[in-house]
């Protein structure tokens, strides 16, 4: 059973996802278009799970799944959809998770969705530092239900998200 488990940002973390990152392009090839590092391990000074969160961008989402053999060659589980249209998930560490890859293909709106959120905290630092309170609260009173603690966090998640839409609309406009 794993713990939920929110700790202070570490610098590291940048360093973890340009290796995995690089793992990835190599099983991947020319699918992947470009890649991202999402979540609250991409954002400095965010309390976080120590989970590294990475946004493959893909030509043809279809195409995916004839990586599975090699992604789970290299300790990657492939997942599915997991409850998102139009996604491939691959989790990797088992209990211990150590990073979750998200692939959606060009054009998805979850890749606009998932790169305003993290934009919007790396520059609203009080807003971050609320959602990091929030998450390391959650991870005590909920430590081994992960669903408790995701739907403890998920109406903050989703308000921050929306302002974050909307933050990214109006720097688009300037």
């Amino acid at each position: 059973m794993r713990k939920m488990e929110v700790r202070p940002y570490e610098a590291q973390w940048a360093t973890l996802f340009r290796d995995e990152a690089q793992l990835l392009q190599r099983i991947c090839g020319d699918e992947i278009v470009e890649i991202h590092h999402i979540g609250s391990t991409a954002v400095p000074g965010l309390l976080a799970k120590p989970i590294i969160d990475i946004l493959p961008v893909v030509r043809d989402i279809t195409r995916v799944d004839d990586y599975n053999s090699e992604m789970l060659a290299h300790g990657y589980e492939p997942r599915g959809e997991r409850g998102h249209a139009g996604r491939r998930y691959f989790s990797k560490g088992g209990d211990e998770r150590t990073h979750h890859v998200h692939m959606y293909q060009a054009g998805h709106p979850a890749i606009d969705r998932h790169l305003a959120f993290r934009d919007y905290l790396r520059v609203h630092p009080d807003e971050a530092k609320h959602y990091g309170d929030v998450k390391a609260e959650l991870a005590k009173r909920f430590p081994y239900d992960s669903g408790g603690y995701v739907k403890g966090k998920d109406p903050l998640a989703k308000a921050l998200e929306q302002k974050a839409l909307v933050w990214k609309c109006s720097q688009n406009e300037q």
